[in-house]
């Protein structure tokens, strides 16, 4: 009954390899951006002299909102590619990013919430600057957005408190 039990969890064990193609397609979507990121870029370059100072600025901020969400993509795919699949063998490298090894979990919600509460924050200001111009823009959607933000910011504050109480009592599961 042994045997059995351990053929058992060693299959239990074994399956965290079905997570591997998630961090693959996670990898493939920064490409995605990477395309979105270059268009924008191209559109920017080539409308240089004509771009009000307001389309500048989206621009801009389109450019930055891809950049944080590639960055958040490659915090999820090291830290849950390490913490659920199997670590990164590159302590020796060089390039090895500071953080990489020491975000668990619990860290890596509240990056990513904070990431997210940054993006949606740009986001708003995009809205906000392009209330002027663009009549589609009615004042519901504002609202909503400023409503889903503030769920955003709340939800990463309550995420900090409780990551903060966690390492205070010692229990870090």
């Amino acid at each position: 009954m042994k045997k059995v039990e351990h053929a058992f969890e060693a299959g239990i064990f074994s399956s965290r390899w079905i997570l591997a193609p998630f961090f693959v397609g996670l990898i493939l979507s920064i490409v995605v951006l990477l395309g979105g990121f270059a268009k924008e870029l191209w559109h920017l370059l080539t409308h240089l002299g004509s771009l009000s100072e307001t389309d500048t600025i989206l621009g801009i901020l389109a450019l930055v909102d891809m950049t944080l969400l590639a960055n958040l993509l490659i915090i999820i795919i090291f830290s849950g590619y390490e913490s659920f699949v199997s670590k990164i063998d590159v302590a020796d490298h060089e390039d090895k990013p500071g953080w990489m090894g020491k975000v668990g979990f619990s860290t890596l919600k509240v990056k990513l919430i904070s990431s997210i509460v940054a993006i949606s924050g740009i986001d708003l200001l995009r809205t906000y600057m392009q209330l002027d111009n663009d009549a589609t823009i009615s004042l519901e959607i504002v609202q909503w957005k400023l409503l889903i933000h503030g769920v955003f910011v709340i939800s990463g504050l309550l995420f900090a408190v409780m990551d903060y109480l966690t390492s205070k009592s010692g229990n870090n599961h």
